[in-house]
């Protein structure tokens, strides 16, 4: 028996370093099995496969602003990191793909940040989610992050913030149903926490609930209106379409 990492660092010719980053961001695989825990004990005959994820593509650049369709398996900041000049304007989970904003102006971005605070900014998402939802959903229900390690949120009255989703279905696979989600608010994790309070847990979200196993959570940023701008990001190949 060997550790997973290291096993993966000597079949790829990597660092132990590199090869716990991979299993940490959820690249790694043995069979259909994503593999979760870099120094766990695996068998040392184990074939791992590696999946890399797709190419930052770049929507719309000015001296302003730049929109990026950011792949899964991607942190915003290390977008934010390899466009020199630029500033993160909101961020998307690791796991979420699609419109990403970066500002390349000091004055531009201070406008933007301020839309952001008055929720002048529309955001739509597109998710599939566990069960059959045929009705259109308002959730109006405050959520409460709590940040200690990994970032948790939940349904809370008392210390929540004001989070409002609405919900609309588009179609109906078996007992999954894509759905498109606008907010106005960005709470972290709130399209997640939303949907699964509701019992329509994001496929492939394991923190809030989803029975499924899947390569990432199925959320997409589609579309993001900001100042007066429009930018959309197509929908990838395992949101357009549930296996």
């Amino acid at each position: 028996m060997e550790k997973a990492y290291k096993l993966l660092a000597q079949q790829e010719g990597i660092s132990n370093k590199r090869a716990k980053e991979l299993i940490d961001r959820g690249l790694v695989w043995i069979g259909d099995q994503k593999v979760r825990i870099a120094r766990a004990e695996v068998p040392e005959e184990t074939k791992f496969r590696v999946e890399m994820p797709s190419e930052v593509e770049i929507l719309y650049q000015d001296d302003e602003i730049v929109a990026v369709n950011k792949p899964a398996f991607i942190d915003s900041y290390e977008i934010e990191e390899a466009i020199e000049g630029a500033r993160l304007l909101h961020r998307l989970d690791r796991e979420t793909s699609g419109v990403l904003l970066l500002a390349r102006d000091e004055a531009f971005a201070k406008k933007a940040i301020e839309a952001f605070r008055r929720r002048e900014v529309q955001k739509e998402y597109v998710a599939w989610v566990e069960g059959v939802l045929v009705e259109e959903q308002t959730i109006d229900l405050p959520i409460h992050t709590i940040k200690k390690g990994k970032a948790f949120s939940k349904i809370d009255r008392k210390l929540g913030k004001p989070a409002l989703s609405r919900v609309y279905p588009d179609e109906v696979q078996g007992k999954k149903s894509k759905v498109r989600v606008t907010i106005d608010t960005g709470r972290t994790h709130q399209i997640r926490v939303h949907l699964a309070h509701i019992g329509h847990p994001v496929v492939g979200d394991e923190l809030y609930g989803s029975p499924t196993r899947a390569k990432r959570t199925l959320l997409h940023a589609k579309k993001i209106t900001l100042l007066g701008r429009s930018y959309e990001a197509p929908e990838p190949a395992d949101i357009r379409r549930y296996k």
